[in-house]
């Protein structure tokens, strides 16, 4: 999964891709070296980051997905939202999969639109929001309480219709970078939810904060966490860098193919 962030301050590419010829660049490129789908978000969710309000999340989202659609017919368009109106609008004009990094819990809304518009639904775990989730993240057990929130909101899904559901267990979304490594260590337990599991661990601050480098040198640290999360059943890679990631997969394909 290729990232597009349109946003003027995510915190690694935010402001890149805010004209046309960027951004058909850009997708053109990441298609080309082997993305199945493209995840567009127009809402930064990096610790702090602003709050904007839903019109302004549209009216940077929408013309974007009607951009790629009209140059890329076949393209696979994820649309990272947690607000249900723009989900449905955006999947309404050809996106074909939500990508919600509240799992419902920031628009109660979103698992009945889900429900109607009948497309895979991304839930991610995050504590908190994202302008206050880094403050002091608190779990009795990390491991487990994602566990058990994923556990529970699935089944919610389930009894709601909506059977097409992806986890992911949030990397930086309201966790220490202790907490984070927790996680990636016991990356495997999460298969037990029988749902592919999603990692988005592309150049974020549990990497190169420990290496004491900048996101922009966090590439070489950004494969090795995706290679871990491979071998621990990963299905999908959320990335900025979609070459290295191809070539990641395609090496740990060959340990389970030899």
């Amino acid at each position: 999964m290729g990232i597009l962030n349109i946003t003027p301050d995510s915190f690694f590419d935010g402001g890149k891709y805010n004209d046309p010829i960027n951004i058909l660049n850009h997708v053109d490129k990441m298609l080309n070296e082997g993305a199945t789908f493209i995840d567009v978000g127009a809402y930064s969710s990096r610790p702090g980051a602003k709050h904007i309000s839903e019109e302004e999340e549209l009216n940077r989202i929408l013309p974007v997905i009607k951009l790629l659609k009209s140059n890329f017919p076949n393209i696979l368009l994820s649309v990272d939202t947690f607000r249900s109106n723009i989900a449905k609008q955006c999947v309404n004009n050809g996106a074909c999969m939500v990508n919600d990094i509240s799992a419902g819990n920031l628009d109660t809304a979103m698992f009945s639109t889900i429900a109607k518009l009948q497309v895979p639904y991304i839930i991610m775990h995050m504590q908190g929001s994202p302008q206050n989730m880094q403050e002091n993240p608190k779990y009795h057990d990390v491991v487990k309480d994602v566990l058990f929130f994923f556990s529970k909101k699935i089944q919610k899904l389930y009894s709601l219709g909506i059977n097409d559901v992806i986890a992911d267990v949030g990397f930086g979304f309201g966790k220490t970078i202790t907490q984070n490594y927790e996680l990636l260590k016991q990356l495997d337990l999460f298969q037990n939810l029988e749902v592919p599991i999603l990692t988005g661990l592309s150049r974020k601050s549990m990497l190169f904060k420990p290496l004491k480098i900048s996101q922009t040198n966090a590439l070489n640290a950004t494969t090795v966490a995706n290679t871990i999360a491979l071998l621990k059943g990963a299905n999908i890679l959320r990335v900025h860098d979609i070459k290295e990631a191809m070539e990641t997969i395609k090496i740990v394909e060959l340990l389970n193919t030899n």
